[in-house]
């Protein structure tokens, strides 16, 4: 892998960690459930749920994840083939990009303001089809619902993958990102109750996880436009074992 994958690869899924903790999707979490299930909230978290129906939640939020990346994945290809592209211009892109980064991470920390970016815009969906195609048609169309939320850490991330001048590289990095966000997800779904539990407790602590978010976006975002990622990614790189990304 070159230089510029391997860190790349790792902030693209704790981006997706971000994202699923973020103040606008967390929250819905029990809804987005709910939905991809087919049953109501209060048959999810009864103590009458039987096992038949557990397995069809797990069932159906891996269609779910399975939706929702294929969309991400789909969504990153222009940005990571043009990157490669233009990979003359990665300094410059790099640069630009960063510059874009930073300003994201300002408005997730709050401390810009984004007027386009703070329209609130609504995918409504009453009901899907029903069965795995129907869970993995959602995951699919709550993707582009989810953009307004996500965008500007997944914009960040799209610019990121198209800095790296390896399209391949800038899909392994959407890949990340889907993973970073599905693996909460079902682990969550897996045990719903103890989700509850723990939002409960972690809800006050949202406004300080948009402030984190933002902090590191911006720190990304100097580090390209420095020209410091590439030479952390080297460092990075040399301490992956090289059989993990010898296919990469």
């Amino acid at each position: 892998m070159e230089a510029t994958g391997s860190l790349s690869i790792l902030v693209a899924m704790l981006a997706g960690l971000l994202s699923f903790l973020s103040p606008c999707t967390l929250p819905l979490f029990p809804s987005y459930l709910s939905f991809v299930a087919g049953v109501s909230y209060d048959e999810l978290t009864g103590p009458a749920a039987s096992p038949g129906m557990r397995r069809a939640v797990v069932a159906n939020s891996l269609c779910f994840i399975g939706g929702f990346t294929l969309a991400f994945v789909a969504l990153g290809l222009p940005f990571s083939y043009l990157g490669q592209a233009l990979g003359k211009h990665q300094r410059l892109i790099a640069q630009v990009g960063g510059i874009f980064i930073i300003a994201m991470g300002l408005y997730v920390a709050g401390w810009l303001r984004i007027p386009f970016l703070m329209r609130y815009w609504k995918l409504e969906v009453k009901a899907r089809p029903a069965g795995y195609l129907g869970a993995f048609l959602a995951g699919l169309t709550f993707a582009v619902g989810w953009i307004p939320c996500v965008g500007p850490i997944l914009g960040s991330i799209l610019t990121l993958a198209s800095t790296v001048g390896k399209a391949s590289t800038g899909l392994l990095m959407l890949l990340g990102y889907s993973l970073g966000l599905a693996i909460p997800f079902f682990l969550s779904a897996l045990a719903l109750n103890r989700f509850l539990t723990f939002f409960d407790r972690y809800k006050r602590f949202l406004p300080v996880v948009s402030t984190v978010s933002g902090l590191l976006m911006i720190a990304v975002g100097a580090l390209l436009v420095t020209d410091y990622f590439t030479i952390l990614n080297r460092a990075a790189l040399q301490l992956t074992p090289a059989w993990l990304f010898q296919y990469l």
